[in-house]
């Protein structure tokens, strides 16, 4: 197996990773891996899971997929029940179950007159409630359910953690895009909460916050079809000194730096930016 960035060494660690078909949190199951853990890659479509699992397997490395809707309880329980009698107790776990939908956004960046008049547009007067329940269920209560079925795996273990995705938009919210932000920044919250929470327990609880990543969910956001920027990555570029989106792989050193409990263990409840320095640009 390729040599993981930092040198973490997770052999005999178990490691449960949600959201596991994505493209980022795919990549951090196959880091984990790398670092020799036994990674349980859990997503709501079992099949999208299991791609990457047998890649990690593949490559000599300990991995299984697992079918969960991180918003069903009985789901998480069931599957937490699984990996304990596949692995053994949970020893990290990664959060990445999230995203946002279409129809809690608004068409405008901004409000103008007259706009509450266009039955065209989507403003912030038509979002349903439901819609913003929906998204914020996703993120908060995707984080908050696996979180309380894992970690009771972790109780009486030190050298535990728990590793949240949140998002630069939890910092400052992105236009457009209002349940997502609020959503994101509760996991934020919430990372601090379980961090002091956890305290005497040994549990540490990071978060990182990616800035803009290509992925499957957003590239018809970021991309025309000819694979030119829109014009609303075109901003994002503007504003990001880096000048690019991120590589999936930039995340793997804040990953491996947050669970390595040599290298961090006397880090708690942060959330760490791995943004191009787009949190740190005021655009002038």
């Amino acid at each position: 197996m390729q040599k993981n960035v930092l040198n973490t060494d997770l052999t005999g660690k178990v490691a449960v990773v949600t959201g596991a078909g994505g493209v980022l949190c795919s990549d951090m199951a196959k880091t984990l891996a790398r670092a020799g853990a036994k990674v349980a890659l859990l997503n709501r479509t079992l099949s999208k899971a299991q791609v990457h699992a047998d890649a990690i397997v593949a490559e000599g490395g300990i991995a299984k997929a697992y079918q969960c809707n991180v918003l069903v309880e009985n789901d998480c329980k069931v599957v937490a029940q699984q990996v304990l009698e596949d692995f053994g107790p949970c020893d990290i776990l990664v959060n990445g179950a999230g995203g946002n939908s279409a129809k809690a956004n608004t068409d405008k960046e901004f409000y103008e007159p007259g706009d509450i008049d266009d039955s065209t547009l989507q403003t912030f007067f038509t979002i349903s409630p439901e819609n913003v329940s929906s998204v914020l269920e996703l993120n908060f209560l995707g984080t908050l359910l696996p979180t309380q079925v894992f970690a009771k795996q972790m109780l009486g273990r030190p050298g535990c953690c728990i590793v949240n995705i949140s998002s630069m938009n939890a910092f400052t919210p992105l236009t457009k895009i209002p349940a997502y932000s609020g959503a994101k920044a509760a996991v934020s919250n919430f990372t601090q909460w379980l961090a002091v929470h956890f305290s005497k327990e040994g549990i540490r609880v990071n978060a990182i916050a990616p800035g803009f990543f290509a992925s499957e969910q957003n590239a018809r956001l970021l991309y025309n079809e000819d694979g030119t920027p829109t014009p609303r990555a075109q901003k994002i570029l503007a504003g990001t000194p880096a000048g690019r989106m991120g590589r999936p792989e930039e995340l793997e050193g804040a990953l491996l730096f947050l669970v390595n409990n040599e290298a961090a263990g006397f880090i708690n409840g942060i959330v760490l930016p791995v943004d191009g320095g787009f949190q740190a640009y005021s655009g002038v």
